[in-house]
This record gives structure tokens, sequence and C-alpha cells, in this order.
């Protein structure tokens, strides 16, 4: 399992490192603000997962707050970022229903607890602890 981790995130930062190198790809118009943007986890510790419309999404607001939805549940916490990208996510709260994936609910509230830093490449946002990959978030269209 280690081995297969391992090789999924080499392949994923060895992937982000071509299209980084793209010249489509050096414009700031493609690049998502942090704040304002819609999230939706796409991946979680080298797992793709594919999300129902509304759920797995974050919302970072320009008041230090950040909100969301797991898997059925409405979630909320505190944030603080840094010009070099570190990103700490604290007092997560959540409503306490009990949802048809609970393991998979639980298991994104740990990656957000985990989470010391990010990255952008375009409409995606990596999720970083300590410079491993734990998450991989995708910009929705705007409402």
């Amino acid at each position: 399992m280690k081995r297969t981790f391992l090789f999924s995130l080499a392949l994923s930062m060895s992937a982000l490192l071509l299209v980084g190198c793209c010249d489509c790809r050096k414009s700031r118009k493609l690049v998502r603000p942090l704040q304002g943007t819609e999230w939706q986890l796409i991946q979680i510790m080298a797992r793709e997962i594919t999300p129902a419309d509304d759920s797995f999404t974050l919302m970072f607001h320009s008041d230090g707050t950040m909100t969301g939805v797991g898997d059925c549940n409405r979630l909320s916490a505190t944030y603080h970022t840094t010009e070099k990208r570190d990103l700490s996510i604290e007092n997560i709260g959540s409503t306490r229903r009990l949802c048809p994936n609970q393991e998979a609910e639980n298991e994104f509230l740990d990656m957000l607890d985990e989470v010391t830093h990010y990255e952008m490449d375009a409409d995606i946002m990596l999720l970083l602890s300590k410079g491993r990959l734990v998450g991989m978030m995708k910009a929705l269209p705007a409402k």
C-alpha cells in the first residue's frame, strides 16, 4: 500500500510539473483565488473520488472563516494563510447527522485537520501536509 501511495504521489507531482511548464498554464487568468471559490474534493490520500454535486465542498471566506459540506454534514472552521501558501485549518465543527458514507466524511475532516499548506495550478488546489499530498480539490464553476 505504501508503494502504491508513493507511486501515485510521484505520478501526481510529475503531471503537475509537466502541466506547470506548459505556456498555456502560465497565464494568471487561469489561477482561481483561494477565497470566494467553491472547491470540491476530487482526490484524498492519493485515491480519486467522485463526490455528489453538493458534497465534499469548501468555501474560504475573506474574514478567515471556512464553510463547506462533507458527505452529508455542514461544516465550518477558521483558517489562516501566509504569502508562502501556508494553510492551517482550525476549530473544525460540523453537524452530527449519520451519513451514508460516514467513513469518507471522517477521512475528509481528518485530512482538513492535517493540512499545513497548499499549491495552486489553474483550477486545481493541492492540499499538503508537511510536503505530503493529502488531498486535491477542483474549483467549481461560479453559480
